[in-house]
């Protein structure tokens, strides 16, 4: 084996071509570029033959320094032994004897990662000053970066515009006085359960004695009135359905994958018992009730909207005809009250 002695060379080769092997005569490593202790992770392979670290996978020749000679100048692909098995791209020059360069009969190996830099910098911690000034990988990992900065911009612009055509939505679908859905999200959902022909329960509700609170107590009442009317059915009715400011004092209210006519009319008493129980404002009682008119999905061969809410609306209309404080349930044999 030849002298292994420092290379004059060295220090500049190692400035221009920081991820390069110096190798003598019979194919052994005597200098390493500086890029190299973190791609070996520390590890010295001074004294290691080149082609037991790296596998030559093209152009293939026999194990040999005189046959890796013979690839000067052409493109080598390489693969390190080792994991993570980082493919690797190469060009050999043999160093011309009594240059003092390095070892006559050797070679110097420069090295770089081509397509695979972006995995190599994540494997080995490699930053710019682990390769040379000129490589164009250099410009690569500054578009990867603008790239992936790019994109995380955009993701977070993304989240941003989504959360607001959320709240936007939401906000076009809410009572602004009771917190409650409005009568466009009344359509949507209403549209969506015939649609997928789910039971459910329509019921109309109307607050009975609710002019009088305003007539008398004023407006502020009203609205107070109303946003515990809101509370009160919220907290009479399951997370899933789905209570409705129409307008005014009236309200609609949908119970998906309610069947049974017997649940409807208890529902219907329970509203009405906690709408009777006196409210105050300002120390004024505000007494209402309410009339109650349902019907269900399942009285109709195709349910429609339109037909629901008029067969719901009458029957609050008989509620009401009955005395109010009342509920009804749609009967189709049953003549129309007129109205009070």
């Amino acid at each position: 084996m030849s002298d292994m002695a420092p290379i004059h060379a060295a220090p500049m080769m190692d400035t221009l071509c920081p991820m390069h092997l110096m190798l003598n005569d019979t194919g052994h490593i005597v200098h390493m570029g500086p890029a190299f202790d973190k791609i070996l992770g520390g590890k010295s392979v001074i004294g290691l033959r080149f082609l037991e670290l790296f596998e030559l996978k093209r152009p293939s020749i026999n194990q040999t320094m005189e046959a890796l000679l013979g690839l000067a100048t052409a493109k080598l692909h390489l693969q390190l032994r080792a994991a993570p098995r980082t493919e690797m791209k190469g060009v050999l020059v043999p160093i011309p004897e009594n240059t003092g360069v390095g070892p006559s009969g050797g070679a110097v190996i420069n090295l770089s990662f081509g397509i695979s830099v972006v995995d190599a910098v994540h494997d080995f911690s490699l930053t710019s000053a682990d390769f040379a000034v000129t490589d164009l990988a250099i410009e690569m990992l500054y578009l990867v970066e603008a790239k992936s900065a790019a994109m995380e911009a955009s993701r977070k612009l993304n989240q941003r515009l989504q959360g607001a055509k959320i709240a936007a939505e939401e906000q076009a679908f809410t009572d602004t006085l009771t917190g409650l859905k409005n009568r466009r999200a009344m359509d949507y959902i209403l549209n969506r359960l015939i649609a997928s022909e789910t039971d459910f329960v329509l019921m109309n509700l109307d607050l009975d004695y609710f002019k009088t609170v305003n007539d008398t107590l004023g407006h502020a009442a009203g609205d107070y009135v109303l946003q515990n009317v809101a509370r009160i059915m919220v907290e009479e009715t399951r997370s899933n359905d789905t209570i409705i400011r129409t307008g005014g004092d009236e309200f609609v209210l949908i119970f998906a994958e309610l069947r049974s006519t017997e649940a409807t009319a208890e529902l219907a008493c329970r509203l009405i018992d906690r709408l009777e129980q006196p409210m105050r404002f300002q120390g004024q009682p505000c007494r209402i009730s309410g009339s109650i008119g349902a019907t269900l999905s399942s009285f109709y061969a195709k349910p429609t909207q339109e037909r629901m809410m008029e067969d719901a609306d009458t029957a609050l209309y008989a509620a009401k005809h009955a005395g109010r404080g009342q509920h009804r349930l749609h009967d189709p044999t049953a003549t129309k009250p007129a109205r009070p």
